[in-house]
């Protein structure tokens, strides 16, 4: 790690101890920058060449400012350029040319610098490079540390009777090394319980490690999860160490895990089975202990009859199953995740902290968040710059429309979901699943009957029911396309329908048998109605 470095001895730490790594292929330039940094009080690091510094970087070394050469003999300096800001984006890096060409001080700075100084280094130009950086640098800590206290004074939201049994099992499997998975629709923060399975279990103070799966294709992501050797393919410019090496004795979560190729993921179980592997291009197998973590919005249990996921893999991923709830489940939770928003958003940009209006709150309450807790995180982050409720208001009216509470389930709006009308009747719908017969009176089909109906299954109170379903049919009434009356009746009835299963389905806790037995349905029908209505990832 420490090759192609001075062999020097250092000086006491100095009070300002900023550290800084000067790589440059010219010793003299090494030798002059360090003596003038170590002058002013900074700790120096000198490399050589480009593999060096990634390799030095990549094995967890922090320095708080980069001085780079960029025109670097056997390597592209950009190059090395662009991968040292691809590892720590938030890494200040001041390039090194000979030349101050326009060409080379746009391509450096959209490649991560942010500033380029030409050669020879003139030491007053050094120095106000470095403490603007660094001040920058310091500010950007110091709201990032304030972001962190306010996240962890209100960390996570256990305020529902769900997550509350999600935070009970947690406790329960945290301290073990049993693989998780984690299902839920996308945005209802299936990260947050990943990083508190982390926290309280005695891998807290090892590293933490996301591999996002969906956002890397599949020779890109083999190399991130694995790492490879100098050479093993055109572009390995030195030797990369993979996600599995940086968690050793932490975590590695795998977000989307659903969206891995099946090649990868015979060799995913290779690692689960035997906690080792081989870089690629690399001979010699790597033990690693590491806990592995996943998380998928898709059915992985369809995916394993479609053939698309290895049953294997699927059974040895899925020791302990977490199913997060959509945020439209657990309203319970919306209060304390407005005022963990607000906090976190308006110290981050600087902001006053509104407070939301009696309207706004309405709206929010009222709003079936398709998009989930990421969905309101984004709309509050909106409202802090903004600074202004009334373009929140008018989107959330504009997407109530065709969004209500009651025609969301599985990310979908009432007007998809039912371009098909259904020939059932709501008190046909009502009669099926309430067991209360299939009268056409006047309680049964008003939105009243209706709720409460519903609360009796889904645990709703009457008020909110009832609230909720009025919402759905005014937005029928006033928007009904090309249907009559009946097709109106028959959309909601289909719509009382789906919310009617996706709330036994919670209520039993995603067991289908259970559910069907309590709508007072055969297994099979349910089975049918709920990929009818595409209710399969909730």
């Amino acid at each position: 790690m420490n090759q192609g470095r001075r062999k020097e001895d250092r000086r006491p730490a100095p009070a300002r101890g900023d550290r800084v790594l000067v790589v440059d292929d010219a010793e003299s330039v090494r030798r002059f920058a360090s003596d003038w940094l170590r002058g002013r009080g900074f700790e120096v690091d000198a490399l050589e060449d480009g593999a060096q510094a990634l390799a030095w970087l990549e094995a967890g070394e922090h320095p708080d400012v980069v001085l780079l050469d960029i025109a670097l003999p056997e390597q592209q300096g950009f190059a090395v350029l662009r991968r040292i800001h691809e590892l720590d984006p938030s890494l200040p890096i001041i390039a090194l040319s000979l030349g101050d060409r326009t060409q080379i001080v746009v391509e450096a700075m959209r490649l991560g610098a942010q500033n380029v100084l030409t050669k020879p280094i003139d030491e007053r130009e050094l120095e106000g490079a470095l403490l603007r950086v660094l001040e920058k640098k310091r500010g950007q800590d110091a709201r990032r540390t304030t972001r962190e206290a306010l996240a962890e004074g209100t960390p996570h939201v256990f305020e529902s009777q769900a997550l509350r049994r999600i935070r009970e099992l947690i406790d329960q499997v945290a301290d073990t090394d049993v693989t998780v998975l984690i299902q839920g629709e996308s945005g209802v923060g299936k990260e947050i319980v990943a990083r508190q399975l982390h926290e309280r279990s005695s891998r807290a103070t090892a590293p933490f490690v996301k591999v996002n799966c969906a956002a890397l294709p599949d020779k890109l992501l083999e190399s991130e999860l694995f790492g490879y050797e100098q050479g093993a393919f055109t572009g390995a410019l030195g030797r990369k160490i993979g996600k599995f090496e940086v968690a050793d004795g932490g975590t590695l979560f795998l977000d989307e895990i659903g969206e891995m190729t099946p090649a990868l993921q015979a060799k995913l179980l290779h690692v689960l089975q035997d906690h080792s592997f081989a870089r690629l291009g690399g001979n010699r197998e790597l033990r690693v202990d590491v806990r592995v973590l996943c998380a998928t919005h898709r059915p992985l249990e369809d995916m394993v009859q479609a053939g698309s996921f290895r049953e294997d893999l699927f059974y040895r991923l899925n020791v302990v199953n977490i199913v997060v709830p959509p945020l439209r489940e657990r309203p319970a939770d919306l209060p304390l995740l407005i005022e963990t928003f607000l906090d976190r958003y308006s110290v981050q940009y600087e902001k006053p902290r509104p407070e939301l209006s009696p309207e706004l709150r309405r709206a929010f309450e009222h709003y079936s968040f398709p998009g989930n807790v990421r969905e309101l995180e984004n709309l509050l982050r909106r409202l802090i710059v903004l600074q202004d409720e009334k373009f929140i208001l008018r989107e959330l009216g504009t997407m109530a429309g065709g969004r209500t509470a009651m025609g969301t389930m599985g990310g979908k709006t009432a007007i998809e979901n039912y371009d098909t009308a259904s020939s059932k009747s709501v008190a046909t719908v009502l009669g099926a699943v309430g067991g209360k017969g299939t009268s056409s009176s006047a309680k049964q089909t008003s939105p009243a009957g209706i709720a409460s109906e519903i609360m009796d299954i889904g645990h709703l109170s009457a008020a909110e029911a009832s609230s909720r379903f009025e919402t759905f049919l005014d937005a029928l009434v006033a928007d009904p396309g090309d249907f009559s009356l009946l097709g109106i009746g028959q959309r909601a009835a289909d719509a009382a329908e789906r919310l009617t299963i996706a709330r036994a389905l919670a209520h039993t806790g995603w067991s289908r048998k259970r559910a069907a037995k309590l709508v007072g349905v055969s297994y099979k029908t349910l089975l049918q109605k709920v990929r009818e209505d595409g209710l399969l990832e909730i």
